[in-house]
């Protein structure tokens, strides 16, 4: 008999444009403990192309969304089906074999322990959308929800895993009662099913896909109900993500990010890229006042615009009308480029501060330094870890 408990690992997997993040994450007294975790920086084309993965039966694909797990029709990923054929266009079979073995090897390096995985789908290839509806029959949601997003989507329904989620009706007022409000996430079949085949090939079971927002909820905002913005800057785009009980209402997304601010750096300094990283690390040392905000105001002027403009959408949503953000919260390698967070404490006077994803997770005190650094680059990635254990 083993004289330590053993412990059931949970893994996130977030496999982007730009690379490979890894956190596997432990249950220890109810809270979950970092056990270990791993990043591969590398350009990934991650897309998969039109003619995407044709099977031979219908496809078995880990559950898609945010607090879905609960639901009554979650697929069954039993090991006989798990093992179902695939035909595969010659292509992405290609690109499935390769970031499998990737994977495998970020896994292999960090010495990851569980075989189960949750892994995010990009939030630019998934449909998210808020819909009204008279109140019906909880028997009869699924239809009328199917019947209202076909008209929406880009792409004929059957192609799409439609997932949905009651909002609560946090209001008495009579006129707003006649009405539901949910919440709709659609991703395409054949890109849950390329997902599910790289994560096979790396020997993984992909037990659940949800988007990026969910994770980024679960890692950042927690159990606060109240209306959050959370701003996640990547090297490409940035997604505006605004959260109310604990749930993505709206997201709207920018194409500029870090790659942005990298290149103005270099134009204004006449430094080369690898310079660039020790120029914004010296920057984060600076005080704030040390920073001429015009200086980069024609970067963060569109961040400026989008955040307003995101909370005018919200409020004019049917029962938002009289809700007020209370906070934003900055997260994504680019967030600590100080100039972001001057501007936008300067525009919007509420609460305005670069998350921390670790709040929640017991780990080792001599890693803080170190784990402070990466943690903005890591919130989708412990978001999905911790999704199984809070």
């Amino acid at each position: 008999m083993s004289l330590f408990q053993k412990k059931d690992g949970y893994l996130g997997v977030d496999i982007g444009a730009h690379g490979i993040k890894i956190i596997e994450l432990k249950k220890t007294k109810n809270r979950p403990q970092l056990w270990t975790y791993g990043m591969l920086s590398k350009p990934l084309d991650i897309h998969p192309s039109s003619t995407t993965v044709i099977h031979e039966a219908d496809p078995v694909a880990p559950e898609l969304g945010g607090s879905f797990a609960t639901r009554k029709d979650v697929v069954d990923m039993s090991d006989d089906k798990k093992k179902m054929p695939m035909v595969l266009d010659p292509g992405d079979a290609k690109k499935i074999a390769e970031y499998g073995d990737l994977l495998k090897e970020v896994m292999k390096r960090a010495r990851v322990t569980s075989s189960r995985a949750t892994a995010s789908l990009p939030v630019s290839q998934v449909f998210h959308a808020i819909i009204t509806l008279p109140t019906v029959d909880q028997k009869d949601l699924d239809h009328h929800v199917r019947a209202k997003v076909k008209k929406m989507l880009s792409q004929p329904i059957e192609e799409m895993q439609v997932v949905h989620q009651l909002i609560p009706n946090a209001t008495k007022d009579p006129k707003t009662a006649k009405f539901m409000r949910v919440l709709v996430t659609a991703a395409p079949k054949k890109l849950v099913s390329f997902y599910t085949a790289i994560f096979q090939h790396a020997g993984l079971q992909l037990e659940e896909l949800e988007t990026e927002a969910f994770a980024l909820e679960r890692s950042l905002v927690g159990h606060d109900t109240t209306t959050v913005m959370v701003i996640d800057i990547g090297a490409e785009r940035t997604n505006f993500f605004i959260i109310d009980q604990g749930l993505p209402i709206t997201h709207r997304s920018i194409y500029m990010g870090g790659n942005v601010f990298d290149t103005a750096l270099e134009d204004m300094l006449g430094v080369s890229p690898d310079q660039v990283g020790q120029v914004k690390k010296d920057m984060s040392r600076m005080r704030q006042e040390q920073i001429p905000p015009e200086l980069f105001q024609s970067l963060t002027d569109p961040i400026i615009k989008e955040i307003g403009y995101s909370i005018d959408v919200f409020t004019r949503q049917i029962g938002n009308e009289q809700k007020k953000l209370e906070k934003i919260i900055l997260t994504g390698g680019a967030s600590l480029f100080p100039p972001i967070l001057s501007s936008i404490k300067e525009k919007f006077p509420i609460n305005v501060f670069i998350g921390d994803p670790w709040a929640r997770i017991v780990y080792q005190q001599g890693l803080k330094q170190m784990l402070d650094e990466i943690g903005p680059r890591m919130a989708v990635t412990i978001g999905l870890a911790m999704r199984n254990i809070v």
